[in-house]
């Protein structure tokens, strides 16, 4: 399978803790080497007095923490091999795609003063968020009225000029920065017009929006959506409800932790079984897998869009790269884990404290199992139940190699350690 016809196994490469684009070719044999075929760069674009990444002065110009200040080359010309040293690794690349809001000091503000939301007293809007009940507004970002503009003719096509400059730039894909806000009916201009141009993949940010608008994104031409994985308890219906709904409409992609979220190693107090479970679990989930820089190492600061530098990176607190190599490995050799399926639940007689879940299609010769200790404090016991499966199935693979000399049959016994987990790749028949 070449890259595209994979699933996506991606790799955020954060790029205000790796500093300059002549420094990321190091990061990219690396990845590379852990078995991702795509990275995801966060915005690269010259930033206004925030200094955030997302708060996007210029779509021209790079960042200048990203340039090589002793380069003779031009910014483009520099972010131009940044992409031919990526492709040169066997890797794809996308780029985030933020076009909800600028910053409010982009001169568009006074130049194109129709092309954004205003407030009740003629400012112009700020996008926010509600936090535990109180509305929190980003000041230093300018809400963009991709809807009702009087010159919304001129708006979109600065956006499809936007996406075909990087697209002629070299990129792959693009991750859409809160593809929800965005209206529908945009999408379903610029994912043709760019597809026209060449065969781009297109990733929404989806997370935090209702299913509906979920499915909306999906209707709009999205290839991939992000599901909500890694928040999920392992007991709660809301996961697998979501996603039935979504899974023969678009692949999604899971991660165990995101650089919106705290890292899991803070999140889980450190504790290592926590840490391999929910790595495990959001690699089985879906066809799609996603890892922010450090993830591998267990570093520990939250990764910032305004204040992360290079001098952030941390001393390696574990090491799971065997793990995540192994994972990427037996993702890439096994059409199953290249497409979503069916997840159902097995029912068993100690559902409180040990999930299965089931995967499976009929395009695929293959079954996924996962067997997994909710327990973080506990072991657990499982019985596998009589009417498990109609028949025996083989073990042929596994992300964790303890498991591929064990029978999976109806009564088979099961002592699981706390918070472990077990997922088995079975051939059916």
């Amino acid at each position: 399978m070449n890259a595209k016809s994979e699933s996506p196994r991606i790799y955020n490469l954060f790029p205000r803790l790796v500093g300059s684009m002549d420094k990321w070719v190091e990061h990219f044999k690396r990845i590379k080497n852990l078995g991702f075929n795509w990275v995801y760069i966060n915005p690269i674009h010259y930033p206004g007095f925030s200094g955030s990444l997302y708060s996007i002065k210029d779509y021209y110009s790079i960042n200048p923490m990203f340039l090589n200040p002793e380069s003779s080359k031009s910014q483009i010309d520099q972010l131009k091999d940044m992409l031919e040293d990526c492709h040169k690794n066997g890797l794809l690349i996308m780029m985030d795609l933020v076009i909800n809001h600028t910053a409010k000091d982009h001169p568009f503000t006074k130049e194109h003063e129709n092309w954004y939301k205003r407030k009740e007293n003629g400012e112009i809007k700020s996008p926010g968020a509600w936090d535990n009940g109180v509305w929190v507004e980003w000041g230093d970002l300018a809400e963009i009225d991709n809807e009702t503009s009087s010159d919304r003719d001129n708006l979109w096509n600065y956006w499809k000029e936007v996406i075909e400059f990087y697209i002629d730039c070299g990129f792959d894909g693009f991750r859409a920065d809160a593809a929800y806000a965005v209206p529908m009916e945009l999408w379903r201009f610029l994912i043709p017009e760019a597809k026209r141009k060449n065969n781009v993949l297109f990733f929404a940010e989806s997370l935090g929006c209702p299913i509906e608008s979920t499915i909306s994104l999906v209707e709009s031409g999205f290839d991939f959506i992000f599901n909500s994985s890694k928040w999920w308890n392992y007991s709660d219906g809301w996961l697998l409800e979501q996603y039935s709904r979504t899974y023969k409409k678009v692949p999604s992609i899971s991660f165990p932790e995101s650089h919106d979220t705290l890292r899991l190693s803070v999140e889980s107090n450190g504790r290592f079984p926590v840490i391999k479970k929910r790595t495990i679990f959001t690699a089985f989930f879906s066809s799609g897998w996603m890892i922010p820089i450090g993830f591998e190492y267990g570093f520990k600061k939250k990764l910032d869009v305004v204040n992360t530098i290079p001098e952030d990176w941390e001393e390696i607190n574990y090491d799971i790269t065997e793990l995540i190599k192994n994972i990427n490995g037996v993702r890439q050799k096994y059409d199953i884990l290249n497409m979503e399926g069916q997840i159902s639940e097995i029912y068993h007689s100690n559902r409180e404290n040990v999930l299965i879940l089931k995967k499976e299609d009929d395009r695929s010769s293959k079954m996924l199992l996962l067997i997994l200790n909710k327990s973080d404090d506990r072991e657990s016991e499982c019985i596998l139940p009589e009417n498990f499966l109609s028949n025996k199935l083989s073990v042929i693979d596994c992300f964790d190699s303890d498991m591929k000399s064990i029978d999976i049959l109806p009564g088979r016994s099961f002592v699981l350690k706390e918070s472990e987990v077990f997922v088995i790749l079975l051939s059916k028949g």
